[in-house]
């Protein structure tokens, strides 16, 4: 019970998508992890796959990490169709007499010679609707590219590390979902379908917008200009620390010892060294129970 003396209220999963049929030909990462994000809104997804060696997967990535593969498509129907038999091809437009929304993520000219652009589709079936994810927007969606080079384009590849993770192929995959949800509030509204395109590359451009802004900049507060907001060494490990607002600055300060008049003297450089010579001096265990008792937005890592 609450402190008002009721039950806390259990909320259901929405599933604003029940009774809409989803078919995907789109294979790897976005186009997947689009069609799980759209089953967890309740959408019936059908995924068809070009026949695998073996029988296997037909998808580069059931060869390349399995596992990754199978989380992407649990509850959801694989069907293996070959595109370019006349066999496949009279079983795929038999799921798409029954299909709602279809996501491609071929170039433009692989779907035409497949009779699958989108004039075609439209005059045979008008409520049909398409988001088509591509590499880069309009012209450039023949170019060859992933999500690597996108991310460099857009400012977000710094040095020689490796992105931390596929960030233009996971926005594109949400960028779909939502091109995916307008697409049936067009269907219910007009009772016709619309054609959608979706770019990895926009997908990147999205996200380095706070970069662009500044705010990840050297000189950005959250960029490590400002001395609440940064990843420091600690004893045994690193700390993340994310203490940005003024209240958490002064928690911060205050439990290292720090002397400040404003929030903005967390940017001057005798600060951050303070600051970093206090978490030098504490352990993890330490650190992770001061961001208990003194509420500090703190995540400690190891080394």
């Amino acid at each position: 019970m609450t402190a008002a003396g009721l039950a806390p209220v259990s909320l259901k999963p929405l599933k604003p998508l029940r009774g809409t049929r989803v078919l995907s030909l789109a294979l790897n990462l976005p186009g997947p992890a689009a069609l799980m994000r759209l089953k967890a809104m309740g959408a019936t997804c059908i995924k068809a796959e070009p026949p695998g060696k073996g029988g296997g997967s037909g998808d580069p990535m059931g060869q390349y990490n399995p596992p990754a593969y199978a989380t992407l498509h649990e509850g959801i129907k694989v069907i293996r169709i070959d595109l370019k038999t006349e066999k496949g091809q009279a079983a795929l437009h038999r799921q798409l007499a029954r299909t709602d929304l279809l996501i491609t993520s071929f170039r433009p000219s692989a779907l035409r010679k497949l009779g699958l652009g989108w004039q075609a589709l439209h005059r045979l079936y008008p409520a049909l609707s398409v988001v088509a994810i591509v590499g880069a927007p309009g012209s450039r969606a023949e170019e060859p590219g992933h999500d690597l080079t996108y991310l460099a384009e857009a400012g977000l590849v710094t040095g020689l590390d490796l992105p931390a993770t596929l960030f233009a192929d996971m926005g594109g995959a949400l960028m779909a979902c939502e091109a995916a949800l307008q697409a049936v509030l067009v269907q219910k509204s007009t009772g016709k379908g619309c054609f959608q395109e979706v770019a990895l590359s926009r997908a990147a451009d999205w996200l380095a917008l706070p970069r662009n802004w500044g705010l990840t900049q050297s000189t950005g507060a959250v960029g490590g200009a400002h001395a609440g907001y940064r990843v420091y060494p600690c004893r045994g490990g690193r700390v993340a620390v994310a203490a940005l607002e003024p209240h958490f600055s002064a928690a911060l300060c205050a439990a290292a010892g720090v002397q400040i008049d404003g929030p903005m003297d967390l940017f001057k450089p005798t600060t951050h060294q303070a600051i970093a010579k206090f978490f030098a001096s504490r352990t993890r265990p330490q650190l992770n129970l001061l961001a208990v008792s003194q509420d500090v937005p703190l995540h400690t890592l190891p080394a």
